[in-house]
């Protein structure tokens, strides 16, 4: 969820009054109630001539493309539709979702389908349709409406009704086909009998996502302590469930920078109870049904506080996410089950995700036939069918909780396991070696027939900064591992970013499909594909990378920047202006953009001895350490945390360089030391801190700190003591 702002909700309570008196509490109620279960439709494809066609016939998004057909006449996001707007004098419907909401497929049946609807809305009205994960500048200024003018929850499909010039007067979540009506019909009579009033309703709405989307002016602070980290700590503690992990209560979502936050706090700091708190939610996490036990990877968030029942989509954001923070988890505790789920979480991304580009493809929905999750979960019937009767046969569906009756509706099993392999292995009196084989061979059974069954659909659009993230987790995979597979994954990847979404100068587009890019990048375009770059630097020592990501990151500085508070606008300045342009300063699901520039330009700062991006690092810090102290919600902030902790415990610089760099670069690669970076080669380079230190026929490791270095050794453990 986005941080709440109480200050600007007091100046639209009698604009949510008068609201609430024009549409009914249960439309309010079902906003509330359905924020987290997004998901999405399959597009039938009907053999008929389709009855209706719309301006989204033309677009490349998944998710545009199932609206292609509605009888509403849809338009995409852009001046075509803003200018028939303004030059009929029509409100606009902004309606934002993504290929993988299963309720924005509901809305689309129950009302964009339906020919009442869609008159209403064609004949007072010009309607937009979004693809938020394309156009995430368009959702984040109508989703803050939505927060600010509603006193519940919002969510998608997110639904916003505004003036001809894009200035929302209201917007909210899903909404049954009568209660759509109503609001329909609402806002047409107000336009019609009272506009000046929401001309002003829109003014107060804009000025107030315009506020929200600054910065106050933040005091600059010399140095960063452990005082704030232990304050920080325990806040961060507060709100973890040691139980079940994650954070208290329903809906859980697996936010991995959390735990990446606590699992380096709980190696540099020894801070009590993050060790546990890591352990428990990557131990919960990887048992419950959010994890998919036959074929890899993870779905998108829990209904529940057990972990139990996910809500069933597959997004390549948690996935790429998830399999750092397991990689990572492996490496600092030697939990074999880590790297297990490491191992299947990237066969399923590279069987059901990949595209032979050798990119990765952005979701699965949650429904097939019509039915979410009835692709992933079993009757025990059907089990019986596949597996049999046999004692193994019986263990096997015990230890994955399948019951005569089902654990979720409808007689359904989804898979998790709630017992210890050995406690069932005992019971059935099968040797624990044994049963391990045994099982895995079971759930490649379960896997086959499940390949049979009618599969979700794909979201194949492309995203930079998605992939970006992917390559992270590769590397990381390959660090835990040690399996050339998966970096030379990773550099397949990185080289279609450099390829086909960067232009000579720096540029960066957002999305690829059928060969074609269409939409500028946002910042975390640039953030996590720079991220990404450094780290292929990390593991392969190709200064290319390195270069590249610089040559990134100043194109930023250059087009994105906000020159008073060094922050970064999520949008260039070559983009058309939205109402407002934002910051994107918080962490959540996917850590900010904002946040992880930071961390770019403090690591490329010390690769390249360049004083002004360490400044601006430590000035965006600065800028944001007020609000994370103030708010004690370090969990909406834990990126940002993790950059305190570069300045209470600095990174080492580890140069090695000679004939075995590449070598001793992989030992690194698998343990776990994050305070370092990583840098070097067979020869010196170019970087400043690699000059003058090849021997001829030695290969060093020089542990530095701030450009100084302790005595050159010639193996891993001793530079690790050195780092002690």
């Amino acid at each position: 969820m986005y941080p709440f702002h109480y200050d600007l909700k007091i100046a639209f309570v009698s604009y949510i009054c008068i609201m609430k008196t024009a549409i009914s509490a249960r439309a309010f109620l079902l906003g509330c109630i359905l924020f987290f279960q997004c998901g999405s439709p399959e597009s039938s494809q009907g053999q008929d001539k389709p009855a209706h066609t719309n301006a989204l016939i033309n677009e490349t998004s998944p998710y545009l493309l199932q609206h292609a057909h509605n009888p509403v006449n849809w338009f995409p996001w852009g001046t075509k539709a803003l200018d028939k707007a303004s030059q009929e004098k029509k409100l606009l419907i902004i309606s934002v979702g993504y290929a993988a909401c299963h309720w924005c497929h509901v809305m689309e049946e129950e009302s964009f389908e339906d020919t009442t609807v869609s008159r209403l809305m064609n004949d007072h009205f010009v309607s937009i349709k979004v693809d938020r994960e394309e156009r995430p500048d368009v959702d984040d200024v109508y989703m803050t409406a939505c927060q600010m003018i509603s006193d519940k929850s919002c969510g998608w499909p997110l639904n916003a009704i505004a003036l001809p010039d894009g200035k929302p007067v209201w917007a909210g979540t899903y909404f049954p086909k009568n209660e759509w009506l109503r609001i329909l019909r609402y806002f047409i009579e107000v336009y019609q009998d009272e506009p000046e009033k929401l001309a002003e309703y829109a003014e107060n709405v804009a000025k107030g996502i315009q506020s929200t989307g600054m910065l106050p002016a933040g005091k600059p602070q010399n140095a960063f302590t452990g005082d704030e980290l232990e304050r920080i700590n325990q806040d961060f503690l507060s709100r973890v469930d040691m139980e079940k992990g994650g954070r208290r209560g329903a809906p859980k979502f697996p936010v991995s920078d959390n735990y990446r936050y606590l699992m380096q706090v709980s190696a540099e700091d020894g801070f009590p109870g993050a060790a546990e708190a890591v352990r428990t939610t990557l131990n919960e996490m990887a048992k419950g049904g959010i994890y998919d036990h036959v074929g890899g990877g993870f779905a998108r968030y829990s209904t529940d506080a057990d972990w139990h029942i996910p809500h069933f989509e597959k997004m390549l954001y948690d996935n790429a996410q998830l399999v750092s923070l397991y990689a990572k988890a492996y490496k600092w505790s030697g939990e074999e089950g880590y790297l297990e789920i490491v191992r299947e979480t990237v066969d399923f991304l590279e069987r059901e995700m990949k595209s032979p580009e050798g990119a990765f493809y952005s979701s699965l929905d949650a429904d097939s036939e019509g039915e979410e999750g009835k692709f992933y979960v079993w009757t025990k019937s059907e089990m019986k069918d596949i597996l049999g009767t046999g004692i193994e046969a019986q263990a096997f569906m015990e230890y994955y909780d399948i019951l005569d009756g089902g654990n979720w509706e409808h007689g359904k099993n989804v898979l998790r396991v709630q017992h210890p392999l050995e406690e069932i292995a005992e019971r059935y009196q099968i040797p624990p070696d044994k049963a391990i084989e045994k099982f895995s061979e079971m759930r490649t059974r379960l896997l086959k027939s499940r390949s049979e069954r009618v599969r979700p659909a794909l979201d194949d659009k492309i995203l930079t900064a998605w992939n970006a993230l992917m390559i992270t987790g590769l590397i990381d995979a390959f660090g835990a591992t040690q399996d050339e597979k998966y970096r030379d994954q990773a550099i397949k990847t990185g080289r279609f970013l450099k390829e086909h979404m960067i232009s000579k100068d720096g540029r960066v587009s957002r999305n690829f499909k059928d060969g074609k890019v269409t939409i500028n990048g946002f910042l975390d375009d640039y953030a996590f594909t720079v991220e990404s770059f450094i780290n292929l630097y990390q593991a392969t020592f190709d200064e290319g990378w390195l270069y590249l990501a610089k040559k990134l990151t100043d194109y930023t500085r250059t087009h994105f920047l906000d020159s008073i508070s060094q922050m970064f606008y999520y949008t260039s300045d070559l983009d058309p202006a939205l109402i407002a342009r934002r910051m994107d300063t918080g962490d959540n699901v996917i850590p900010g953009s904002n946040s992880t520039m930071a961390h770019n330009l403090y690591r490329l700062g010390l690769y390249f001895y360049d004083q002004v991006y360490l400044d601006q690092s430590k000035a965006m810090l600065s800028r944001m350490l007020p609000e994370i102290l103030e708010t004690r919600q370090p969990q909406f902030y834990s990126n940002w945390c993790r950059l305190i902790l570069d300045h209470v415990y600095p990174p080492y610089e580890i140069a090695i360089v000679g004939s075995e760099a590449g070598n001793l670069r992989d030992t690194f690669l698998s343990g776990y030391e994050p305070q370092k970076i990583l840098l070097g080669g067979s020869n010196e380079g170019t970087l400043e801190l690699l000059k003058e230190k090849l021997q001829e026929g030695k290969t060093l490791i020089y542990v530095c700190q701030d450009k100084v270095c302790k005595y050159p050794v010639d193996n891993v453990p001793e530079a690790i003591k050195l780092m002690e």
